[in-house]
């Protein structure tokens, strides 16, 4: 996986984004959504992601990505296929409470923490509790290729086609009784 962004040339970015352009251009909780099988989609908060996503990972994830500069930022890309591994309530409430007393939060909000200190932190915790499916390298190469190549037009996929089929049969409404 070290060479994951250099074939791809997937690029690692701050924040949320709408579609990733032809460089990549998103976040690491967006690839991951990709590179895992899912349907792109804007990630703002945990929330957005599947349940099979540990939310105290993903965010920690999310907090360096943001927080990192760009070369650093790139340093996160061997995690991606690695965040779907959520657990037992338990096993997410361990994780949360070793990633603030590490980073020594203790109930504070997520400031700026040093970059290796929060890599290392993102190791501890994913190696508490399931270890998330090992996905195929080329399956993600697959996905990744698939999604930056997607034509901006269709971005979205179903949601999409759904509310332009909805609006368009808005035009010619059936009669009623």
């Amino acid at each position: 996986m070290e060479n994951f962004d250099h074939i791809l040339n997937w690029k690692l970015k701050d924040g949320s984004h709408r579609f990733p352009g032809k460089d990549g251009g998103t976040c690491i909780n967006e690839a991951a959504l990709v590179a895992c099988g899912f349907e792109y989609r804007p990630v703002r908060t945990v929330n957005d992601m599947p349940p099979c996503f540990s939310r105290p990972i993903c965010r920690l994830a999310m907090m360096l990505n943001d927080q990192a500069n760009d070369a650093d930022r790139q340093r996160l890309v061997p995690f991606v296929t690695r965040l779907a591994c959520a657990d037992t309530p338990e096993v997410e409430r361990l994780r949360e409470a070793l990633i603030q007393w590490r980073l020594n939060l203790h109930g504070e909000p997520w400031g700026s923490i040093p970059f290796e200190k929060g890599i290392q932190v993102l190791q501890e915790a994913l190696a508490l509790g399931r270890q998330a499916e090992q996905v195929m390298f080329g399956d993600v190469v697959s996905r990744m290729e698939t999604v930056k190549n997607q034509p901006r037009s269709t971005a979205g996929g179903r949601f999409v086609s759904r509310l332009k089929s909805w609006l368009s049969l808005a035009k010619d409404p059936e009669p009623v009784g």
